[in-house]
């Protein structure tokens, strides 16, 4: 016999999964048909807003992981170039971001002996991040992100800021030798270090950063569409720079320090290195963390874009977008890239129209890197003058606008469930690394929803005098006492197999019942768990004598009773060439005519002479 793999039904399904909404790989050749010059001054106005915000925000978040800024700065330009190539989204801006620098830092701080050689493994790190998201849309699993709870987001956001401002207070208050020194790897030790290194605060650092930050908002009220980050930065480094730089009171503060153009050689991954394997180890679980929060904020960003610009969000597609952007950033010296809702919703509301202003924006944050770098061989070391305690104060205040007390709050009294995810996530991120709190926000909002979804509604009928079928009340006994009409609706997976099994037999304990009707139009999601779980209680009451009767089966619940074998279990008994039958299918002209006949074949069942059976129908009530 040949073997086809047209025939082979699991090849027809792999060529159907990946043929349906795969990875375009040629996504960029629509558009640079389409351009045109209109199209090219849009993408050329939004792209210098872009790259104004982008440098800073690269230094920024570079600071947050305790990385040289450069890496930042670079990472910034290489995911804005190479992300546009393969993103479903044409405003997307990738670079690095809040949370997935925190989340290197929170990493590095709790596994000290990596710390020393944490640039050295970075290239590495971000390499496993990328191919993490390249395997992860080519296999469609941003699909899956959709369920993962807001309120994990919300606890997540909001402990990573906290975090993030703790972590930055140090250099406020000019105590970050002393912090350092007592090396804190979470929260907790964190604020101990802290509180203890206080009676070394200096007033300077918390001058610039006041004022710093004071400006800041007077600019965000004033003049909220400019760059005010940009503005805010250069305007300080500006004043207290020169000051830091010569004798004063502001003298010797802590400010950056320039890189050079022998810095901007990439680093890459040492594949040659004798302990690969064991670094691949060690970095495994805090890249696929690391792969997971970009991902997820990417498509987050993604869907709200699109939600303004009236674009599909393809996010499997952004998601190898993402992929392709981290495996660059390798191979050049950045930092993981994720997508930047700031930067992006920045680059839609300055007018961009396609993919090509994220292209121009790299190109100019890679022209700026150039230039930061030469500039000290003429004797201007730009970055020099630029106070840490400037630029802390304005991550404090981008991490505090990333806690929403509004989401909180719909969190907290939504429901019992959101309201422990988003706290128990929150604590989590203050108590353990950054790259285990996502997922043990992840894995309690998956229990909680399990938990809910595994708990099928049964509900015992009976038909009235008027021929409805109505639920049975408390007050009043079955008509029948020998014929149960259970009605079934819910979820049937693996998770609520128990729970189904255990209410029904509560119902078929009682000795009087003869016949047990198991109503199940509205059931769903069988499995091979609930199969077994119903052949069971077919086996039980048949060793009674008794039976189970099957009304309403939706044409998916028929297949899997077909596929599994168990429709020869329920029609054991029943004399199929007499037109007997043990399962009712469902008509949805009317529901209760599957039921009818299930009753019909319980009185012939029990018995009994020409079933009186009435059934009431109204069209026209849902």
């Amino acid at each position: 016999m040949r073997f086809s793999p047209k025939s082979n039904p699991v090849m027809r399904g792999l060529r159907r999964f990946f043929g349906e909404d795969s990875v375009d790989f040629k996504v960029l050749v629509g558009p640079i048909k389409r351009y045109n010059k209109a199209k090219f001054r849009a993408d050329m106005g939004a792209a210098p807003n872009v790259a104004l915000l982008a440098v800073p925000q690269g230094m920024a978040y570079a600071a947050i992981a305790e990385l040289p800024i450069a890496f930042g700065i670079i990472c910034s330009a290489v995911a804005a170039i190479v992300a546009p190539i393969f993103a479903g989204s044409r405003h997307t801006i990738l670079g690095p971001t809040n949370a997935t620098a925190f989340m290197l830092f929170s990493f590095f701080a709790a596994e000290q002996a990596l710390r020393v050689r944490e640039i050295e493994l970075i290239p590495l790190l971000v390499l496993l991040v990328g191919v993490f998201c390249l395997i992860g849309g080519l296999l469609k699993v941003a699909d899956l992100l959709q369920y993962v709870s807001r309120s994990v987001l919300v606890g997540y956001v909001s402990g990573a800021a906290v975090l993030i401002m703790a972590n930055q207070c140090k250099h406020i208050f000019g105590v970050s030798a002393e912090v350092n020194a007592q090396t804190p790897s979470n929260f907790i030790t964190l604020v101990i270090a802290l509180f203890s290194s206080l009676g070394a605060t200096q007033w300077q650092p918390l001058v610039i950063g006041g004022s710093t930050v004071a400006l800041y908002y007077l600019l965000r009220k004033w003049k909220p569409g400019w760059p005010v980050f940009a503005i805010s930065l250069v305007t300080s480094s500006a004043i207290f720079g020169p000051m830091i730089h010569r004798q004063g009171l502001f003298h010797g503060l802590d400010t950056f320090t320039t890189f050079k153009l022998a810095e901007l050689v990439p680093h890459v991954p040492d594949f040659t290195s004798s302990q690969i394997f064991s670094d691949i180890g060690a970095l495994i679980g805090v890249a696929f963390a690391v792969a997971f929060l970009a991902c997820l904020e990417n498509s987050v960003m993604a869907k709200s874009l699109a939600s303004q610009s009236g674009d599909r969000a393809e996010v499997n597609q952004d998601m190898f977008a993402v992929g392709a952007a981290n495996v660059a950033c390798a191979f050049t010296g950045g930092m993981p890239a994720s997508g930047s809702l700031t930067r992006s919703m920045l680059n839609y509301n300055s007018g961009a129209f396609t993919r090509f202003s994220s292209l121009y924006a790299g190109i100019i944050i890679l022209i700026a890197a150039l230039l930061i770098a030469w500039l000290p061989a003429v004797g201007l070391p730009l970055i020099d003058f630029v106070p840490k305690a400037a630029l802390a104060a304005l991550v404090v205040a981008i991490a505090l606008s990333l806690i929403s007390p509004q989401n909180i709050r719909v969190c907290l009294r939504s429901t019992p469930d959101d309201a422990a995810v988003v706290i128990c996530t929150f604590a989590a991120t203050l108590i353990a690394p950054l790259h285990v709190a996502i997922f043990i926000g992840v894995g309690i909002s998956i229990t909680l929803f399990l938990r809910k979804a595994s708990r099928p509604h049964l509900v015992e009928y009976e038909f009235s005098d008027r021929g409805e079928l109505r639920e049975i009340g408390e007050k009043r006994k079955r008509p029948n006492p020998a014929i149960s009409i259970v009605h079934v609706e819910g979820d049937l997976f693996f998770g609520a197999a128990e729970l189904f099994r255990n209410q029904v037999q509560r119902t078929a304990a009682d000795p009087s019942l003869k016949i047990l009707i198991l109503r199940l139009k509205n059931a769903r999601h069988l499995d091979a768990t609930s199969v077994l779980a119903l052949e069971e209680l077919i086996k039980f009451m048949r060793n009674d004598g008794r039976h189970v009767l099957i009304s309403g089966a939706p044409r998916d619940v028929y297949r899997v009773l077909k596929n599994s074998g168990t429709l020869s279990l329920i029609q054991a008994d029943a004399d199929r060439e007499a037109g007997e039958s043990n399962i009712f299918l469902n008509r949805p002209s009317n529901p209760n005519i599957s039921t009818r006949d299930a009753l019909k074949r319980a009185q012939q069942l029990l018995g009994g002479q020409q079933a009186d059976i009435r059934i009431f129908y109204d069209p026209n009530k849902s």
